[in-house]
């Protein structure tokens, strides 16, 4: 047997989790500084606190594992049901009272009610970019193997 017909190892499918949750926390993060960045900016300020910064990539972090751990990775879901809109909410709800806790927005209700809308945005938006990424992967996988078999038959033929 070859090295890659063997299943993945724990090694390797606890690594594949800890690279999702990477991944997770830089584009959370990101969506999140967008927002925080965009409100300062409304406020008249130029400047960024690193400490909410901090705050925020943490919280990220937690997140990723609350996610991928304890909500059955719900944004890389196949389907976009119930569960999956319910888990946007808890998460949306959840980084919203950090945001609350740690005065990201000076705890003002109307921003603090339009950072809640826009993570559950963010979180439909990441769905649907994970899906489309799926099935380009999947379309290029189905090319690939159909290509495998045009090159089985051709030299089935020549033999």
């Amino acid at each position: 047997m070859n090295k890659g017909d063997r299943p993945l190892s724990r090694w390797h499918r606890y690594l594949t989790k800890e690279i999702g949750i990477e991944f997770k926390a830089c584009l959370y993060f990101y969506v999140i500084l967008f927002f925080y960045s965009v409100y300062r900016i409304i406020r008249g300020t130029w400047d960024a606190s690193i400490i909410h910064m901090a705050e925020m990539i943490l919280t990220t972090y937690s997140m990723g594992y609350l996610q991928v751990y304890l909500f059955s990775n719900f944004d890389e879901a196949e389907h976009l049901g119930k569960k999956e809109i319910g888990y946007s909410i808890v998460c949306s709800i959840l980084y919203t009272a950090v945001s609350i806790l740690c005065k990201w927005f000076e705890r003002d209700a109307l921003v603090t009610g339009y950072y809640f809308c826009y993570m559950v945005f963010a979180y439909i938006c990441a769905f649907w970019v994970y899906k489309i990424k799926r099935d380009i992967d999947t379309r290029k996988l189905n090319e690939e193997l159909k290509a495998f078999k045009e090159r089985g038959k051709k030299h089935e033929s020549c033999d």
